[in-house]
């Protein structure tokens, strides 16, 4: 925010001022009166600061917390409405990412205390074998099933259209 205000001031300055070094005489004058009305355009005004005592300021943030928005807890959310859907369900699973980043992070620490075999070796084999696992677990029998099932469904679909025609 600083740097954007320190830009339009030095923008505010430059058509104020504009520099006449490399310009002919006559656009001069030009520059000059035309800058010279944007002058008196242009608003200005002074900085003016008070100094406060620490209680002064104390009240000062404490009035300014009452005017903060609070985020919204989840019983907000009111399930018949579905476009919250996606909402809610990236708070959830947002929740749920961080909730098992701190469980992990607290076990690898408590580890070595524990007796567990949390070491970096381990971790990267399991992360390693996440592909292994994932191709076991939905099987390809599935896949193929799931495969015929969206066939059928397209033909079918397909015929029911045809025949409306």
């Amino acid at each position: 925010m600083n740097a954007q205000r320190v830009g339009v001031m030095a923008l505010r300055r430059a058509a104020a001022k504009p520099s006449m070094a490399l310009v002919a005489p006559s656009i001069a004058r030009g520059l000059i009166v035309r800058s010279a009305l944007q002058a008196q355009a242009l608003q200005s005004r002074a900085i003016t600061t008070q100094k406060l005592s620490h209680d002064e300021a104390n009240k000062v943030l404490a009035s300014q917390r009452l005017n903060r928005p609070v985020a919204p807890h989840l019983t907000i959310y009111d399930p018949a409405q579905i476009w919250y859907g996606a909402s809610i369900m990236q708070r959830y699973t947002g929740m749920a990412y961080a909730g098992a980043l701190y469980a992990g992070s607290l076990a690898y620490l408590a580890a070595p205390l524990l007796g567990w075999h949390l070491e970096s070796a381990s971790l990267v084999a399991f992360a390693a074998s996440l592909p292994v696992a994932a191709k076991v677990g939905f099987g390809k029998a599935d896949i193929a099933k799931a495969t015929n099932a969206i066939w059928v469904a397209s033909v079918i679909g397909s015929l029911g259209l045809a025949l409306l025609w």
